[in-house]
């Protein structure tokens, strides 16, 4: 496993690489590789702490449901608009094009439900152009929200076409904070993360004088891991944490019976369930035909994996640099060989 993990690292030039694998709900292995920090020398451990980047996204789909199971929140409540979670902060303003579907009262804009931001079918705000988490870096959360409905329309209605959106995850950071009177940080600390003894992960700073404790370092490949707004992508991207935190958070919601879940069995299988739209994307999970459930997470000096099988594992995998080409297939290829070294493990093959 030392000598995969090693010619990976070579491969791409990681400087630090921290892996934690779970069976059936417990710790098989954890380890890591490399230097927290190349300058200093700072050996890695498990407990350093990485941007997980979009491996936020599960992380906010899962506050999303507990949310529902309390009662305050359904699928298919509108975002904007009369009668609906954030209608009062963000009135629909009139430049915004106001294209009316057949027979209904709302507008394109405010047929957005809850379902379609877990799903990236809004009908636009995709990342592949012009992505608004990434432009206007002094605006707050409100002020962005703001901005992006009234310049940047719908191009499709909602519903009818998927694109991967963190502006969309964004938005449901906001749903959490309305209905849940608290900040979204906080709110996903109380309601996800002390549940699952989780107690080290918090919303990353933006610059290296904010590094945190215990957090790497973050090196270039393709561009300036310190001039993001990296805090106001908080639940979209914003996370820190070690693998073995997100491993136990998947073990969480793995659906198995090896250990406590957080979420109902209906709950589950509601987050685990594609859309119509695109049968590779569930509510915050990618997911395969033979039941595997993933995120991977890109930023400029961080690439993320986490894996729920169907055969029982959980695992996630965390690197200190981001490559041109292919790093994250590779980073996902890299554990499923790992796991496949050890055979008594018998892991189930991968779709």
């Amino acid at each position: 496993m030392a000598d995969l993990a090693a010619d990976f690292m070579k491969d791409y030039d990681v400087p630090g690489l921290s892996i934690a694998i779970a069976i059936k709900g417990k710790p098989a292995y954890v380890e890591a590789f490399g230097v927290a920090d190349r300058e200093t020398g700072e050996a890695l451990t498990p407990q350093h702490r990485f941007r997980i980047a979009s491996i936020s996204k599960p992380v906010t789909s899962t506050g999303i449901f507990t949310l529902i199971e309390a009662g305050k929140l359904r699928l298919g409540d509108y975002v904007f608009g009369a009668s609906s979670i954030l209608g009062k902060d963000y009135p629909t303003t009139p430049t915004l094009p106001r294209l009316m579907p057949p027979g209904s009262s709302r507008s394109h804009v405010e047929q957005i439900t809850v379902e379609h931001l877990l799903t990236h079918t809004t009908g636009t705000w995709g990342n592949h152009s012009r992505d608004p988490m990434f432009m206007n870096q002094n605006l707050k959360h409100r002020e962005l929200i703001g901005w992006t409905l009234e310049h940047m329309p719908l191009t499709s209605p909602p519903g009818e076409a998927y694109a991967y959106s963190n502006f969309g995850y964004c938005i449901l950071g906001r749903v959490i904070e309305k209905l849940s009177g608290q900040s979204y940080e906080q709110y996903i600390k109380d309601a996800v993360l002390k549940r699952c003894g989780i107690t080290d992960m918090q919303i990353a700073g933006n610059t290296l004088s904010e590094r945190a404790s215990n957090e790497v370092k973050y090196y270039s490949q393709t561009g300036d891991p310190y001039r993001m707004n990296v805090a106001r992508m908080d639940s979209h991207g914003g996370w820190i944490a070690t693998p073995g935190d997100l491993t136990t958070l998947f073990v969480h919601i793995d659906g198995f019976k090896d250990t406590e879940q957080l979420l109902t069995d209906d709950s589950l299988r509601v987050m685990s369930t594609p859309s119509a739209i695109n049968p590779r994307y569930a509510k915050g999970l990618f997911v395969t035909a033979n039941n595997n459930w993933w995120h991977s997470g890109l930023l400029d000096g961080t690439t993320t994996i986490s894996v729920r099988t169907s055969g029982d594992f959980c695992w996630s995998a965390f690197t200190n640099t981001r490559s041109r080409e292919g790093m994250t297939r590779a980073l996902d290829l890299l554990v499923w060989h790992m796991v496949k070294t050890v055979p008594n493990w018998h892991p189930q093959k991968r779709a």
